[in-house]
């Protein structure tokens, strides 16, 4: 008899894949949203100011405080990272050689401008 046949028992279950950690099911945090604000930290009331201002006009959302204690330090690196997030780079289709040409003439792109 063979061995590939052979019984070796019953199965243990598998664990869930979240249950040890290395799948997130749930939604990302968006940071600088209502639930979950950008906590910023800083030494003066017109440094608030400024900073409010710039959190409105990027439509985040922050609680700022401010720590008027002499060598405190600002922490506005949240902010500063999301306002210098790069934005997505697209570049334009290239026709393919089959396609009408794209300077109007009706011939096709190879026979034309390709």
């Amino acid at each position: 008899m063979s061995d590939k046949f052979f019984f070796k028992g019953r199965q243990d279950a598998r664990q869930h894949h979240t249950a040890y950690g290395g799948f997130q099911t749930n939604a990302s945090q968006k940071s600088g949203s209502k639930k979950f604000p950008l906590t910023l930290v800083v030494t003066s009331d017109a440094r608030k100011q400024e900073i409010e201002a710039r959190v409105a006009k990027a439509k985040l959302h922050a609680n700022i405080t401010v720590d008027p204690r002499e060598g405190a330090v600002e922490s506005i690196a949240e902010l500063t990272a999301l306002l210098n997030k790069g934005e997505t780079v697209t570049s334009a289709t290239l026709p393919s050689r089959n396609d009408p040409c794209s300077c109007g003439s009706g011939v096709k792109f190879k026979k034309c401008c390709g």
